[in-house]
């Protein structure tokens, strides 16, 4: 579907094809303008919209295979709902007559834009929270090696356990053998 298409869709329910232009122009419009400020779009039911960094990194050309560097740069991101999912997925059904996305919850559409102030304050949330889960990591590495250290010297001395007791039921089979031939040097 274009967005032509779209418009036919739902000319209908707006009383005419201008209006259903005019409102598909605005939404799209204000979505764009909201992810190009680094504000995130969610629509209930359907998805959210974000602007998502990239870093800049390397990559290789297909054709020749030569290491190429590639610039930062930002792109927007779609993320489908559940709701949206779950009807794409058919563990829900499409309803009939009434609309897929339902309305909002009364009052959850006051607060749902984010600034640039909070979107500061969740990327230092989640370098804090980056940090703490690398400090996390590395102690909990610590804690293997030691355990992998620990397990190699039990594991060492292990097999010398194993080999002195092969040499007790040799040393029990010699005596065997000494007992045998004085008991026939008695006898002969």
């Amino acid at each position: 579907m274009n967005k032509a298409q779209l418009v036919e869709a739902i000319a209908d329910k707006l009383g005419g094809r201008q209006q259903a232009a005019d409102a598909v122009d605005i939404v799209l419009d204000a979505i764009i303008r909201a992810v190009v400020a680094g504000e995130r779009v969610s629509v209930t039911g359907f998805g959210s919209f974000e602007k998502v960094n990239r870093p800049a990194r390397y990559a290789r050309n297909p054709q020749t295979g030569e290491r190429v560097r590639v610039k930062k740069t930002s792109v927007p991101r779609f993320r489908a709902g559940q709701g949206f999912k779950d009807l794409v997925a058919g563990t829900k059904k499409l309803p009939k007559n009434d609309v897929a996305v339902k309305k909002a919850p009364k009052g959850s559409l006051s607060g749902g834009t984010t600034t640039k102030k909070a979107a500061a304050k969740k990327a230092t949330a989640k370098k804090t929270t980056a940090k703490k889960t690398t400090a996390k990591k590395t102690t909990a590495r610590k804690a293997t090696t030691k355990k992998a250290t620990a397990k190699k010297t039990t594991a060492k001395k292990a097999p010398a356990k194993k080999t002195t007791a092969k040499k007790a039921p040799a040393k029990r089979a010699s005596a065997r053998k000494t007992t045998a031939k004085k008991a026939t040097a008695r006898r002969g």
